[in-house]
């Protein structure tokens, strides 16, 4: 309505007259630091791309920009015939907005609040999601609810949000002063994107110019952007500095913990340690732990286990005796409800390997199907466990099991650099946090052990001590 006033107000779109408000207008640059706010929702096109759809997202957004256009060209026209008023706290648009139709426009102005909102935890989701599946975030609760991946919850971070919406809203108390805030983080996520999607063309050897081209372009316009918002830091663009920080910082800490723990836990070849494992399950001196001993492995082959394990079995403590070996491996699928496995067999009736492959909406009950995998391999004469079971367990074909899940500390042993120090024990205490290992695989407390073992990333060099 207001538009047919002064239809004047569509000469915005023509990029001309932007050019000369801030090239020809005396601080017409730092005026992007308002005009950018308009822009936000763009950048969120990026994560609804993967919950909605590449095409739905193509198709809406031609409704979206048209309506775009329009409700923003009727408040510039609205405002164009009322210079010199007072608006009040009620924004332009509402102002535009007929009698008739005022209160169900309140009431879908609402409803696409919601939708935001939602739209913004979905995404938080789906972030760390990926950040854990990547190795760049501690391991948390992920529970899907639908039969679509995308569908996810995770409990800790939904309350994160929660305690963190409340914070800023007692912080900044008006919508107003978050301003500066929201629209600094929208700045760096946009950033982020066009150089996600510099590394995704180089990475598909799109020709160099041609990438420089496109990223260069983003670029230009995301950096006038950011300057003009960096004017804001200190009236609430802080908060979004030092939010940003600390999940680097996190990422960081995870990742690079990670990389020396692996650095330090080596895979070997297990039939090296064979005919020791072997002598071993066969030694009556040594009392027997259990029927079945059954090690959670990272290792994807049957061929290799972590050096931590053979420590375990042969050299930490008294030597773990068992009849049978087993060394279980986890694969979560994209498809939502696959569930099979494999067994390959290293010593037939000694050592073993399982391979689970499990859809991601298949709760990873381990102990359970182990016990399902067992029986099976029974039935087909792939093991013979009556035969070294003890009278007593005759009835329970396969016999008493332990899991035994391997879990490192930080050695006293340690001479690190304050840096390493520091990012080792971050690490470590991350890892507290996190959902524990028993838990994500669905292990009954009554048939697991957790063996601690000690990470020593830089040996003591002390002088040697002296006897008197």
């Amino acid at each position: 309505m207001a538009l047919s006033h002064n239809i004047a107000a569509l000469k915005a779109i023509n990029p001309y007259y932007a050019y000369q408000l801030l090239v020809n207008e005396p601080g017409g640059f730092w005026l992007l630091g308002g005009i950018f706010l308009c822009t936000t929702g763009a950048e969120a096109l990026y994560s609804d791309m993967g919950h909605c759809g590449r095409n739905n997202i193509r198709i809406s957004w031609i409704f979206i920009k048209i309506m775009l256009v329009l409700s923003y060209a009727g408040q510039t026209a609205w405002l164009l015939d009322h210079i010199g008023e007072t608006v009040g706290s009620i924004s332009p648009f509402y102002h535009t907005v007929p009698d008739a139709i005022y209160l169900p426009c309140v009431i879908i102005a609402t409803i696409a609040t919601i939708i935001a909102s939602q739209a913004l935890i979905s995404g938080c989701f789906t972030l760390i999601n990926e950040a854990i599946r990547l190795g760049l975030w501690p391991r948390h609760l992920v529970l899907f609810p639908g039969r679509i991946k995308g569908q996810l919850y995770i409990p800790v971070i939904n309350w994160m949000l929660m305690i963190g919406c409340i914070s800023m809203v007692l912080y900044f108390k008006e919508s107003t002063k978050m301003e500066a805030a929201f629209g600094l983080s929208v700045t760096l996520t946009m950033l982020m994107s066009t150089l996600l999607i510099n590394f995704y063309l180089h990475s598909k050897r799109v020709p160099f110019l041609l990438t420089a081209l496109i990223t260069g372009l983003f670029l230009c316009i995301e950096t006038a952007f950011l300057i003009a918002n960096l004017q804001k830091i200190a009236e609430g663009g802080w908060i979004t500095l030092i939010i940003g920080a600390s999940l680097f910082l996190v990422m960081y800490i995870w990742w690079k913990g990670k990389k020396v723990k692996s650095a330090l836990t080596p895979l070997v070849l297990i039939e090296n340690h064979l005919p020791v494992i072997k002598q071993l399950s066969q030694d009556e001196g040594i009392p027997k732990m259990s029927t079945n001993l059954v090690y959670l492995t990272a290792s994807t082959s049957e061929r290799k286990i972590e050096q931590t394990i053979i420590d375990s079995i042969l050299h930490r403590g008294t030597p773990k005796r068992a009849d049978i070996y087993w060394f279980i491996h986890v694969n979560v699928l994209d498809e939502p409800y696959a569930r099979f496995y494999s067994v390959d067999t290293v010593v037939k009736n000694d050592v073993y390997f399982i391979e689970f492959n499990l859809g991601f909406r298949i709760e990873p009950r381990i102990d359970y199907y182990f016990r399902e995998v067992v029986n099976d391999m029974i039935q087909r004469n792939e093991v013979d466990i009556s035969k070294r079971c003890e009278s007593v367990y005759q009835d329970n074909k396969i016999g008493d099991f332990k899991f035994l899940i391997m879990d490192s500390f930080l050695s006293f042993d340690n001479d690190m650099p304050f840096w390493k120090n520091f990012i080792m024990r971050s690490y470590y205490n991350l890892k507290y946090l996190s959902v524990k290992e028993h838990i994500n695989f669905g292990l009954d407390k009554s048939n697991l052990i957790i063996e601690k073992y000690p990470l020593i990333v830089t040996p003591v060099q002390a002088d040697k001590l002296v006897r008197k």
